[in-house]
């Protein structure tokens, strides 16, 4: 895995948390489930990565 793609896939994350903190303070259901997606397909990516590390035996 890139560095670079790690460091955005870990960015996306992190913007998520902070959306859905947000969107929980604010009562805002949209910006609350929007951050959660963001974090599920940071994650999602960051473990597709971490599986082809392993399979290329990086």
């Amino acid at each position: 895995m890139s560095l670079a793609d790690k460091a955005k896939d870990v960015t996306q994350k992190v913007a998520g948390k902070v959306e859905e903190a947000v969107g929980k303070k604010t009562d805002d259901a949209e910006l609350t489930h929007q951050g959660q997606k963001d974090q599920v397909m940071g994650e999602g990516r960051l473990d597709k990565e971490k599986a082809k590390d392993a399979f290329d035996g990086k």
